[in-house]
């Protein structure tokens, strides 16, 4: 929904159709299966739920699940001229404008992430376009040293004011851009909405961001796969299955988004305070996190930091975090302590 973006990788926690469709309860015909489906964001989503409650219209229930989405859209979208994130980005410094509850959720938790990981910032716009990517990921230009520090300079979410007000920014040409928050907000709403319906036994996916509520019937998990990263292209494996309870669940990789520059390899995620590609080590991170947007946040700044200091975030904070990195032996995992009782 928003420019390539350095804090966006390539999901790898996958649903097959067939996962989807098969997965009730065999020949018991209660609870009812619902599975819905559609478009938002720029991808789609699928709902699955189960209830013994036959008041709840389903047209009428997905009509409110495309009007949240929508809404979410509208406010966080960088395709939409007219959307609240552009207005702000339009702003000159020290204006504040008064936003949205949505937008005020996301902008919060993007601001506290980025305080706490350093690798997550949503700022970054600028300096995604200072390197030209373009629609295949790649730089087209190296920028010289004093343009890079010149630009650090310019962003960071320390230059971002929420107050009761509104929102506000302390330097001119700051923008926001939420493709890493976005999306599991989006699905949090629409959670909170199955849940305001009495429907506690769910999976919410969009774009292959997950949170999952409850269970299946006859006290089922819920299963979800980590794909494979090195399987032969063209094809996906699975790599392992979890059982993540009631959870988000976010996967960011880049093993399929790289490039060679100066003899060495980068993926197309960006580093904030060096303003530089990152070198190319962990190839996915999963993480749960009762929030679908905190998955989504804390996966794709787990992956910016590399394998060992994702590793010591995880244990600080005491996340459950999956991780897999290329190594000269093939591909290295590590589970956080946390993350352990889901596998």
């Amino acid at each position: 929904m928003n420019r390539v973006s350095s804090t966006q990788g390539t999901l790898s926690v996958f649903l097959l159709t067939a996962m989807l469709l098969i997965s009730g309860c065999g020949g018991d015909k209660t609870p009812q299966e619902v599975f819905l489906e559609g478009r938002t964001m720029g991808t789609t989503y699928h709902i699955k739920y189960f209830s013994n409650d036959e008041s709840v219209d389903q047209v009428k229930l997905q009509q409110q699940i495309d009007n949240e989405l929508k809404a979410v859209n509208q406010s966080m979208s960088t395709y939409i001229e007219d959307s609240e994130i552009n207005t702000f980005n339009k702003l000159p410094a020290n204006q504040v404008m008064p936003i949205t509850e949505d937008f005020r959720a996301v902008v919060s938790e993007s601001i506290r992430l980025g305080k706490s990981t350093k690798t997550l910032d949503v700022t970054m716009g600028p300096l995604i376009d200072l390197w030209g990517f373009g629609p295949d990921k790649k730089p087209t230009r190296r920028p010289s040293d004093a343009a890079l520090a010149a630009m650090i300079e310019k962003i960071g979410v320390d230059k971002l004011i929420l107050n009761e007000q509104g929102l506000a920014k302390t330097v001119d040409g700051l923008e926001l851009s939420f493709s890493a928050t976005a999306k599991g907000y989006g699905i949090d709403k629409v959670a909170q909405l199955l849940e305001r319906h009495n429907i506690s036994n769910y999976m919410v996916e969009i774009g292959g961001e997950l949170r999952i509520g409850g269970e299946k019937p006859n006290s089922q998990d819920w299963k979800i796969a980590i794909e494979q990263p090195d399987a032969p292209a063209g094809e996906r494996k699975v790599h392992r299955v979890l059982a993540p309870n009631t959870n988000g669940i976010a996967t960011s990789g880049d093993y399929r988004i790289f490039y060679k520059m100066d003899g060495e390899t980068y993926t197309h995620l960006i580093d904030p305070v060096t303003g530089m590609p990152i070198k190319h080590d962990l190839v996915s991170v999963t993480v749960l996190h009762p929030s679908a947007m905190t998955a989504d946040g804390l996966a794709t700044a787990l992956t910016v930091m590399g394998m060992q200091k994702a590793k010591a975030y995880a244990e600080e904070h005491n996340l459950p975090v999956y991780l897999m990195a290329k190594s000269d032996d093939g591909i290295v995992t590590y589970s956080s302590t946390a993350f352990k009782p889901y596998l």
